[in-house]
């Protein structure tokens, strides 16, 4: 399928809507993703093989505010546990609709697949079965922060022994002069992909409300307080950052 160049904040705009993964953004989502998040191939590459070590039979893994099923397809290239199932969920229905093409397009290409279901759902509202690996890749920081304990604890309560849940997210940092640093050259790595000051800003307003980062510290304690019991952090590129919580 072909991909689209990210030019959604090229233009002035007279005044910069809050975010939201519509059609616009689905048709460019590839490309922005790729420009905009150091280290995101290598993650979502790396989540099908940390969820090939934690899968246990008969389970579901979830891929959780799937967007396009880019983890999705990494599980299920890696994973090979008898009778999985992977379950893509995401809340827009342009990026559910988009994410089950390319899965159809996946199942044309490999044989032996696990098996997935798309569904158009709100995470925060679902019924979670019982599950061996939960990808939460980039999705938690558009969660209100007051509803990521909840959340976070639905799926603790959700996995079964020996699972885990691979967790990404961008960083704020607690030391002023190291947040600082990190945000200045994660502006750099745009500028170096091609991204203009017109659209690092209009892009930065745009998601300044509806994206609330943590810092690593409030992610520990959060997930301690939901009931893992380890948090190990086994990925970071500039200010993003991938990390394995277990039960």
């Amino acid at each position: 399928m072909p991909e689209s160049s990210d030019r959604l904040f090229a233009q002035p705009l007279a005044a910069v809507p809050d975010f939201v993964f519509n059609e616009d953004v689905v048709r460019v989502f590839p490309d922005m993703i790729k420009r905009s998040v150091p280290g995101y191939p290598a993650i979502v590459e790396n989540l099908g093989v940390l969820a090939a070590r934690f899968a246990q039979p008969h389970t579901c893994l979830y891929d959780l505010g799937a967007s396009l099923g880019a983890v999705t397809q990494a599980l299920r290239r890696h994973v090979r546990a008898p009778g999985c199932e992977v379950i893509a969920m995401d809340n827009s229905p342009a990026m559910a609709q988009r994410c089950g093409e390319y899965l159809r397009a996946q199942d044309s290409m490999f044989q032996e697949l696990l098996p997935v279901q798309v569904v158009e759902a709100d995470i925060l509202a679902v019924e979670f079965q019982p599950a061996s690996v939960v990808a939460l890749n980039f999705t938690l920081q558009f969660i209100a922060p007051d509803q990521r304990l909840g959340l976070l604890t639905r799926i603790r309560q959700a996995l079964v022994p020996g699972g885990a849940l691979l967790l990404s997210e961008k960083l704020r940092f607690e030391d002023a002069q190291a947040h600082e640093l990190l945000n200045e050259l994660h502006l750099d790595f745009k500028r170096a992909n091609g991204y203009s000051e017109l659209e690092i800003a209009q892009k930065r307003s745009a998601i300044e409300h509806v994206m609330k980062p943590d810092s690593f510290e409030q992610h520990r304690e959060r997930l301690l307080a939901a009931g893992f019991s380890k948090v190990v952090p086994w990925f970071q590129c500039l200010n993003f950052a991938s990390m394995i919580a277990l039960p």
